[in-house]
């Protein structure tokens, strides 16, 4: 009997240590074995993926494609220029395959292009073998021993997991690999189509990537960034197994660290180096094993003398809650990434809300601009640029290395959503997913839904200070002075609220604080903005709305929500894309978003729009609003029931208008 001829698939597991489906292509005892990646035009045009996050890949597939041929020279990671739907039924007739092997993939379109491959493999009698690696417990096996329910809360998914058994133990790399088969085709390339190009504003050049299916060397080689038409990566952390294992070592190798690790204990300002692992971009593209992190910090705790911490704050903790995200997302599916149609989302009518494919139902790559006043937060809020020192400085460094502290994330989508600007958290989610090194679209969702209470998490009270907040971890403000370097010569009293500062102290610091972030210099000084708008009645406005929202109750698969009645149950003071039962006609003659980018050189301030009062510390806030956040003393259980919210920014003349854009 002929020996299988193994097509192995890599996707989001760029490794070889603990990789489940790898070991079952060895299994096979293969003739040859290919390792391939197919270069999916999914990922080049119609995901959102910033040039930092790109760079990270093209390190790890190459990270990869060495260790591949340190096991046998003859082979490496063959990167083939086309999709695999078109891809792979050519390959399995060229290269004569009799097995198919990947891991496991339960987002949205990965289970549509896995089910088409199976369905193509199937019909060229190609055996297809499925092994799960991304989380510790299979996503759908969670789902199952919850009682066929998304995974909502982080006890569900210790309740499933303990059903499940045990997390496996990784397994050890391969210490060889076969040979792979004849590399020769005689198949053209089926070229994919470039529009839309979701990617268009990371690009400096014309995108090259599929000129050949062999690469221009003809060579299988990695793509480069010049080949994708990529603008330069600023990012620090390097891409790789081999260097995710050397990071793991260094943390596992202080015990302390990792047996008493609690996140909400981390500093969220510190940056060099920062407060946690930053291991998450490699769990991200499958360089580091979450079973590897998991056992490695068991170990460490079992051996250890003093009082470990325990889940959900533990390292075991994130990637419990990572689990959690993931089983969600596998068990709602595509509506999972936005809030109509989804029956676990509150429904709150956000300004710059998605537009909503009426065939579909779900989300197109627009947004409705219903105020002009919120369509300027949300830019200003992106770049960096809002005159909140804390929150630009975190944006800043999003944008520039692809990564941020989790607390970090909180405080910015607090402050987009229900803190400050109550923007849909659907945009906030956008932009996350184009700048994170570490984007999982489960994780990123779940979060989002968290920090914007719409899902995970309800106690909408307690808001991020973006002065008070910074100021636990770091007083003299050495984070802002680094990432917004305009303000690095502000004394530490005014560092987080540089419009407080006399224009004496202005003038020694060598920046002037006005205008919107777009003036530049005045008078041969810097400039910074002043705040955007007043936070502690912007935070107050949010949590009345907040109120409201939640005593109206609605999910996004309401059909209040989805015929547009909803705007019935506000009245007409109601803030966002409605103005009460007045306003059923909202929608007509909104505008599209129109893309919308800066450059570096393109960020600096200018018009005066005047000052910001101090703000409370969230504890305070809290305690102050107790009593009353729910509407009669009631505070509901987050839960699938949803809800709504309205009443709370001050309307601009140009809010007023009901206009749209492309995003």
């Amino acid at each position: 009997m002929p020996k299988p001829r193994v097509i192995y698939w890599f996707r989001t597991d760029l490794r070889l240590h603990d990789s489940p489906a790898l070991q079952a292509a060895l299994d096979l005892e293969p003739e040859c074995l290919w390792p391939i990646w197919c270069w999916d035009p999914h990922y080049v045009y119609r995901v959102r993926n910033g040039h930092n996050r790109w760079k990270f890949l093209l390190e790890c597939q190459e990270d990869l494609s060495g260790s591949i041929s340190k096991l046998n020279k003859n082979s490496r990671l063959f990167v083939i220029r086309e999709g695999p739907q078109t891809l792979l039924p050519k390959l399995f007739k060229a290269w004569r395959s009799t097995h198919l092997v990947f891991e496991k993939d339960t987002d949205p379109y990965g289970r549509e292009r896995d089910a088409e491959i199976i369905k193509l493999a199937k019909e060229a009698k190609v055996e297809v073998v499925i092994k799960y690696g991304r989380t510790l417990w299979d996503s759908d096996e969670l789902v199952r021993f919850n009682g066929n329910k998304p995974t909502m809360t982080i006890s569900q998914v210790q309740t499933a997991g303990g059903k499940i058994g045990d997390v496996p133990r990784p397994l050890p790399a391969p210490k060889s690999l076969p040979d792979p088969g004849s590399l020769e085709f005689d198949f053209e390339i089926d070229r994919p189509s470039h529009d839309p190009d979701v990617n268009h504003t990371q690009r400096q050049s014309e995108e090259k990537s599929y000129a050949n299916l062999k690469g221009p060397k003809g060579g299988f080689e990695v793509p480069t960034m010049e080949e994708l038409g990529l603008i330069a990566p600023t990012k620090k952390l390097v891409g790789g197994e081999t260097e995710a294992l050397k990071m793991l070592d260094r943390i596992v190798a202080n015990e302390d660290y990792t047996a008493t690790f609690e996140k909400p204990k981390t500093a969220p300002t510190a940056f060099d180096p920062a407060a946690t692992t930053m291991l998450s971009p490699y769990h991200h593209f499958g360089a580091l094993s979450v079973r590897e992190l998991y056992w490695r910090v068991q170990d460490v705790i079992k051996k250890y003398k003093g009082t470990a911490s325990k889940p959900p704050v533990s390292l075991i903790g994130q990637l419990q809650f990572r689990d959690m995200y993931f089983a969600a997302h596998a068990s709602i599916g595509s509506v999972f990434g936005q809030t109509h149609g989804n029956s676990h989302c509150k429904f709150i009518p956000w300004h710059l809300r998605s537009k909503i494919d009426e065939k579909t139902g779900l989300a197109t790559k627009e947004y409705i601009v219903n105020s002009e006043e919120a369509e300027s937060w949300f830019k200003r809020w992106k770049f960096g640029i809002t005159g909140f020192p804390w929150i630009d400085a975190v944006m800043r460094q999003l944008r520039t290395e692809g990564f941020i502290h989790h607390l970090a994330r909180h405080s910015v989508a607090c402050f987009l959503t229900r803190g400050g600007c109550y923007i849909d958290w659907e945009r906030g989610a956008e932009v996350f997913e184009e700048w994170l090194l570490d984007h999982e679209p489960a994780c990123n969702i779940g979060n989002w839904q968290w920090l914007s209470c719409t899902a995970f998490f309800s106690q909408f009270y307690r808001c991020y200070s973006p002065i008070a907040f910074p100021q636990k971890t770091d007083k003299n403000g050495d984070f802002v002075r680094h990432y917004v370097p305009e303000l690095k010569d502000f004394p530490a009293k005014y560092i987080y609220e540089p419009w407080k500062a006399p224009i004496q102290d202005q003038r020694k610091a060598g920046c002037w604080i006005k205008g919107d972030g777009t003036a530049g210099v005045v008078d041969g000084l810097q400039t910074y903005p002043k705040p955007m708008f007043d936070f502690s009645t912007r935070r107050e406005i949010c949590i009345q709305g907040m109120k409201k929202a939640y005593d109206v109750g609605l999910n996004g698969a309401d059909e209040k929500v989805k015929d547009g009645t909803w705007r019935e149950l506000f009245d007409d003071a109601a803030e966002g894309p409605t103005k009460g039962s007045n306003d059923k006609e909202a929608n007509k003659g909104m505008r599209t978003h129109v893309e919308w980018e800066l450059n570096d050189s393109d960020i600096h301030f200018g018009e005066d729009r005047g000052d910001a009062e101090e703000v409370k510390s969230p504890k305070k806030a809290a305690a102050q609003k107790e009593s009353g956040s729910s509407g009669g003393g009631k505070r509901k259980r987050q839960d699938s029931s949803g809800g709504s919210m309205d009443k709370f920014v001050t309307k601009s003349a140009s809010g007023s208008k009901s206009k749209a854009k492309k995003k």
